[in-house]
């Protein structure tokens, strides 16, 4: 159901290391929680943020929810398709509907993270 390459935090958010840069996004269950996603606030490249930090926001026909930095970093890049798909976090919240790229990553951090499993059944235990 989630996938194994990436790890997880407890707001839902997602990491995927490649190379020295890590990609974040939510997870499809937080898509999910939300209902249709409308809007998607980004943060601005370069912009540097540690890890807990509000980064980013995300609106939804139910909600608005802030979105926090997984990891400490700088942000690389934003997905600026977003701004005109908002909908790609629903369709597909593990590939293109991902929300910015950071550098500058204390891979050290990832060890506070949940992986796949560990994700699953944090997960499980907040829908009952």
């Amino acid at each position: 159901m989630f996938p194994d390459d990436v790890r997880y935090t407890k707001e839902h958010e997602w990491v995927r290391v490649e190379g020295d840069t890590c990609v974040v996004g939510i997870t499809s269950f937080a898509a999910e929680q939300l209902g249709d996603v409308t809007y998607v606030e980004l943060p601005e490249s370069s912009d540097s943020f540690a890890q807990g930090d509000e980064i980013a926001t995300v609106e939804s026909v139910k909600a608005a929810s802030d979105i926090y930095a997984p990891m400490s970093g700088t942000v690389l890049t934003v997905n600026s398709e977003l701004e005109d798909k908002p909908e790609l976090v629903n369709e597909s919240s593990f590939g293109e509907g991902w929300f910015f790229k950071l550098d500058n990553i204390d891979v050290s951090q990832l060890d506070g993270l949940m992986d796949a499993a560990a994700y699953t059944t944090f997960v499980e235990e907040q829908d009952h």
